[in-house]
C-alpha cells in the first residue's frame, strides 16, 4: 500500500536545514513505532509545559496516556505539539562549535480529542501498552472500572507532522581537517536489560512470552 506523503504546513515546514527533512509517512511511522516516550507540549493558564508521557500509534492516530485529573489533559483541549526523538550518536568534531548528534525526530501538531468511546479507549490503551512491550496486553489484567474511569486517553491525528534526521560524520571546516583533535561518531543504542522480577512475585511465575521472546 502506498501511503500519502506528509504535506508540510506553515507550522510543520522545516526552515533550518530543510535537506534533513523527510515527507515520507513511512519514516514518520518508523520513528514513532521505535520510540517509547513522547513529550507533549501544552499551554496551561498561559504557561507552556512539556510533559513526558507514554503513547502508541494505530494507523494515522497517535494515542496519548494521561490521568483524568492531570493538568496536561486540561491543557490539551487546544493546539499541542508532540515530539519523539531517537538519539543515534554523539558527533565529535575537530571544532567545538561543529559538535552535533545523529538523531531521528518527529513533530506532530494538532488539537487532540479526549477519547470517550469505550471500545476506542480500550484500543488506544492497548496501542500504548503494546508500544512499550509488544504482546503484553494479552498477558496482564485489563483495567477495572475504577482504573478505566481515572485514565484519560487523548487521540491526535498524524495529518500535520514533520520528520527531521541527522546521520553521518562531523562537518568540520576544511581548515580544521589538519588538526590533531580526534573526530568521529560515538554510536548510541538503547538496549533492554535482563528482566528483574518483582520481590512480591508468586513463586514459580514464569517469565511472560512478551519478555522471553517465546
Amino acid at each position: 500500500m502506498t501511503l500519502t506523503p506528509l504535506s508540510p504546513t506553515e507550522r510543520s515546514r522545516l526552515r533550518r536545514l530543510p535537506e534533513r527533512g523527510s515527507v515520507s509517512r513511512e519514516d514518520l511511522y518508523r520513528i514513532l513505532d521505535e520510540g517509547n516516550i513522547c513529550h507533549l507540549g501544552v499551554t496551561i493558564d498561559g504557561t507552556p509545559r512539556v510533559i513526558p508521557t507514554a503513547y502508541g500509534r494505530s494507523g494515522d492516530t497517535l494515542y496519548l496516556h494521561g490521568s483524568t485529573g492531570a493538568t496536561s489533559v486540561r491543557g490539551a483541549t487546544a493546539d499541542v505539539c508532540v515530539t519523539v526523538t531517537l538519539l543515534d550518536g554523539l558527533v565529535l568534531a575537530r571544532s567545538l562549535m561543529h559538535h552535533s548528534v545523529n538523531y531521528r525526530s518527529a513533530l506532530v501538531f494538532g488539537t487532540p480529542r479526549l477519547v470517550t468511546d469505550r471500545a476506542e479507549k480500550l484500543a488506544g490503551l492497548r496501542a500504548i501498552v503494546e508500544n512499550l512491550v509488544p504482546g503484553r496486553w494479552d498477558e496482564a489484567r485489563e483495567p477495572n472500572a475504577k482504573e478505566f474511569a481515572a485514565t484519560a486517553v487523548l487521540a491526535l491525528s498524524l495529518a500535520e507532522a514533520s520528520v527531521k534526521t541527522r546521520q553521518g560524520p562531523p562537518s568540520d571546516e576544511e581548515a580544521d581537517l589538519a588538526l590533531d583533535a580526534w573526530a568521529g561518531v560515538v554510536p548510541v543504542r538503547t538496549v533492554l536489560g535482563d528482566p528483574v522480577p518483582d520481590p512480591l512475585l508468586r513463586p514459580g511465575t514464569a517469565l511472560p512470552a512478551a519478555l522471553s521472546g517465546a
